[in-house]
């Protein structure tokens, strides 16, 4: 398996954009990741999507045609990938897995989703599809009342952990606040989050990751292969992992320990040959402000039990420990469900680049990025690395 690299990133302004359509976003980002790249288009050999519901929110489909057309990419093969929140993530893998078997040597990745348009009802139906719609969605559980029930689960297992959980939500806007991209560029305090509009308890709605519009794009290729000046921009993919569990919440095994999380994360640290202990940062899947505290200790980063009083004594934050959503996540940052595990990936080649502007971190040499789709049902993990110049 040959070692793969990424050699040009770009993402959209994340947020409600009114005047974006589903082809300006793409020719944005896409655009911008092949500049960043430094290549031609006609040196794109493949191309993958992570898209979740255009057909219910856009009325689109085929949308790796629609994606080629609009950059301009000729008659190369493309596919559409759909995994919920880990849509995104899911296309970079497969793209990853292809240019790793010697399928193709340079492959445009890129990830979509336009939903603020559409009425609340609209997009809360669309988003329901994402979890066992006949054994609970139909019977009105949502995914704000369904991580409401971790929430209270992990409370009752480990002690209350609700300041904890507002704190996630005021350090990843402090985050955003120095991204310029991120969507909701506004300091809130542990006291607001705790005293804003009920959502499902304990879950207020700063606990909750943002209705987005916004495109990411990365391209990537085989490590060895030379193009050009990209070359010393090279950020390395040392490890991937993706992994499973049931679609709807009453199957899980626990609702305390994500299981596809644990696997996921196994996978990419086998395959990177390295223990949590060498993440230097990473960027985790935080829907709701409950599952960033399950999230870093499923990947290891802390003892189950203990994610609580680790964001309490900042070793998440910026300046702390392990650095979690210097972007802002989903939480701040947002959440366009298709491109969220790109503009994930996005952020961590900026950090390791070194060119995160006033967010930069003074250590980065291996971060990490989460993204699970649905009720954690699927799960993608991929470890990176700042690339030999």
């Amino acid at each position: 398996m040959r070692r793969v690299s990424i050699i040009g990133i770009g993402d959209t302004k994340m947020g409600k954009l009114p005047e974006c359509s589903l082809k300006s976003l793409i020719t944005e980002a896409g655009n911008e990741a092949i500049l960043d790249a430094g290549i031609e288009k006609n040196i794109i050999e493949a191309l993958f999507v992570g898209n979740f519901n255009s057909q219910a929110l856009c009325g689109q489909g085929h949308m790796g045609a629609l994606v080629s057309e609009t950059l301009g990419l000729g008659h190369i093969p493309t596919l559409r990938v759909e995994g919920a929140c880990a849509s995104g993530s899911l296309a970079f893998r497969q793209a990853l897995m292809a240019v790793a078997a010697g399928f193709y040597d340079v492959v445009l990745v890129g990830g979509v989703e336009k939903m603020t348009h559409q009425s609340t009802e609209v997009v809360t139906s669309a988003i329901a599809s994402a979890s066992a719609v006949e054994l609970e969605a139909s019977l009105g559980a949502t995914f704000p009342s369904i991580f409401a029930m971790l929430a209270n689960r992990y409370s009752y297992e480990y002690g209350d952990i609700r300041e904890a959980m507002a704190l996630c939500a005021v350090q990843n806007h402090e985050n955003a606040l120095l991204n310029p991209k991120a969507q909701m560029q506004k300091k809130i305090t542990v006291e607001q989050v705790l005293n804003s509009f009920p959502i499902a308890d304990p879950l207020t709605i700063y606990d909750c990751s943002l209705v987005t519009d916004g495109a990411a794009f990365v391209v990537i290729c085989a490590t060895n292969r030379d193009v050009g000046s990209a070359a010393k921009r090279k950020v390395d993919i040392l490890g991937s992992g993706h992994a499973g569990d049931t679609l709807s919440i009453a199957a899980k095994r626990s609702l305390t320990t994500l299981d596809v999380t644990v696997n996921a994360a196994c996978q990419a640290y086998s395959m990177a040959g390295i223990k949590p202990e060498k993440i230097d940062f990473a960027e985790v899947h935080d829907c709701f402000t409950i599952t960033q505290i399950l999230n870093i200790e499923d990947l290891g980063f802390f003892n189950k039990g203990q994610g609580a009083e680790a964001v309490a004594k900042g070793k998440t934050a910026r300046t702390g420990k392990i650095p979690i959503n210097t972007s802002g996540g989903l939480k701040a940052k947002g959440h366009p469900i298709g491109a969220t595990g790109l503009s994930q990936i996005c952020e961590v080649v900026a950090q390791l680049r070194g060119e995160a502007g006033t967010r930069q971190l003074d250590r980065s040499q291996i971060g990490l990025t989460h993204n699970i789709g649905g009720t954690a049902a699927t799960c993608v993990v991929n470890i990176f690395r700042k690339g030999e110049s």
